[in-house]
C-alpha cells in the first residue's frame, strides 16, 4: 500500500508539473514589463523596441515600458538584464554586439550562459560601396586593386568591434588583402568621410547608402549577406563571387534571463512573431532598411551560437584590441 501510495505521489507530482508550464503562460505578465535597450534613444533598435512594447501592452493589458541603459558598449543595459528575476517581466532587445562583444572585453554576465535567445527580430544587410574615384566595377576588379598596390585602400568604420569593421576584417581574411582600418565615432561621421573621398571603402548598413548608390556618389560592389537583397537586386553578393560562407549582417535580437519559463518565452515569441507579420510593422521596418524576420527560439538560439564562434575567430586572427 505504501508503495502504491509513493506512486500516487509521483503521478501526482508530475501532472502539476505538466499543468504549471501552460498555467505560468496563461497569467503572464502579472506586472510592468521592462524592455531594456542597452543603447540610446533612437534607431532602428529603439525604434522596435518601442513596437514590441506597444503591442504587447495592447495584447496583455499591462504596462510596458522601454528603458535605454546605454554605456560600455552595451553591456551596461545587457547586464541588467543578466541579472533580472527570469520571469519574463525584465526583457533585452539588442543587435549583434551581444555575439561580438564578448570577444573584444570582459563581462560582468556569461552572455552564452545568462540568456535564452527568444527571437531574431530584423537584419540590416550591408553593403560593400567606394568611392567613385576607386576605379574598380566589380568585386575581383577591387580585389586585385587592393593586392597590387597594398595599403593604399583604406576603409571607414562605425567605431572599433562595429558590425562595419568587423564585416572588412572578414574581407581582409577571406580575399586575402589589406584594407587600411580608420575608425569614425558613428555612422554618420563615416558616411561624411567617405562622400568626401577622405576614405575610399565602406562596408554599410544598406540603407545609409541607397540613396548615395542610386545618385552615382558611391558605387556598390557587394553585398555582405547570403542572398542577394531586394533594394539593390543587381548588387551580387560577395558568397556567390567566390567566398561561400561570407556573411553579415546587423540583427535586433530579442533575449530574456536564463531560467524563465518556457511557456513564459513561448508566448512572447508568439506575439513578437505575430507583431512582424503585420503590414504597418514589415513597412516602419522596411522604411528603415531592416527586413522583419521573427524566428523561433530554437533557430534564434542557433544563429546566437553560430555568431558566437564566428565572432570570436574573426576578432582573434584579425588581432583587434581588447579590454
Amino acid at each position: 500500500m505504501a508503495a502504491r501510495a509513493d506512486v500516487a505521489c509521483f503521478v501526482a507530482a508530475v501532472a502539476a508539473c505538466l499543468a504549471a508550464a501552460p498555467a505560468a503562460a496563461q497569467v503572464y505578465p502579472t506586472r510592468q514589463i521592462e524592455i531594456v535597450v542597452p543603447f540610446v534613444a533612437g534607431g532602428t533598435t529603439d525604434n522596435i523596441a518601442r513596437m514590441l512594447a506597444q503591442r504587447f501592452s495592447d495584447a496583455w493589458r499591462e504596462t510596458v515600458i522601454v528603458s535605454n541603459r546605454p554605456g560600455g558598449g552595451a553591456t551596461i543595459g545587457t547586464g541588467v538584464v543578466a541579472k533580472a528575476a527570469p520571469d519574463g517581466h525584465t526583457l533585452l532587445v539588442t543587435t549583434l554586439a551581444f555575439t561580438t562583444t564578448p570577444a573584444l572585453q570582459k563581462l560582468p554576465y556569461d552572455a552564452a550562459k545568462d540568456f535564452v535567445p527568444v527571437t531574431e527580430l530584423a537584419s540590416i544587410p550591408l553593403v560593400l560601396v567606394v568611392h567613385p574615384s576607386v576605379p574598380a566595377t566589380t568585386l575581383g576588379e577591387f580585389i586585385a586593386l587592393a593586392k597590387a598596390e597594398p595599403a593604399r585602400l583604406d576603409y571607414v568604420s562605425a567605431g572599433a568591434g562595429t558590425s562595419t569593421h568587423l564585416a572588412a576584417e572578414m574581407f581582409n581574411a577571406a580575399a586575402g588583402v589589406k584594407l587600411v582600418h580608420v575608425p569614425f565615432k558613428g555612422n554618420a561621421e563615416g558616411m561624411n568621410a567617405i562622400l568626401g573621398g577622405h576614405v575610399k571603402v565602406y562596408f554599410a548598413q544598406a540603407a545609409a547608402v541607397l540613396q548615395h548608390v542610386r545618385a552615382g556618389t558611391l558605387r556598390a560592389i557587394a553585398v555582405t549577406t547570403e542572398t542577394r537583397i531586394a533594394t539593390l537586386p543587381d548588387v551580387p553578393t560577395i558568397a556567390e563571387l567566390g567566398f561561400p560562407g561570407y556573411e553579415i549582417s546587423t540583427w535586433q535580437g530579442l533575449f530574456v534571463p536564463t531560467g524563465t519559463p518556457e511557456a513564459v518565452i513561448a508566448k512572447i515569441n508568439a506575439e513578437a512573431v505575430a507583431m512582424l507579420n503585420t503590414p504597418e510593422v514589415r513597412q516602419r521596418l522596411s522604411y528603415e532598411g531592416a527586413d522583419p524576420v521573427g524566428s523561433t527560439p530554437g533557430q534564434f538560439t542557433a544563429r546566437v551560437k553560430a555568431e558566437f564562434a564566428k565572432w570570436s575567430k574573426v576578432i582573434r586572427e584579425a588581432g583587434i584590441a581588447t579590454q
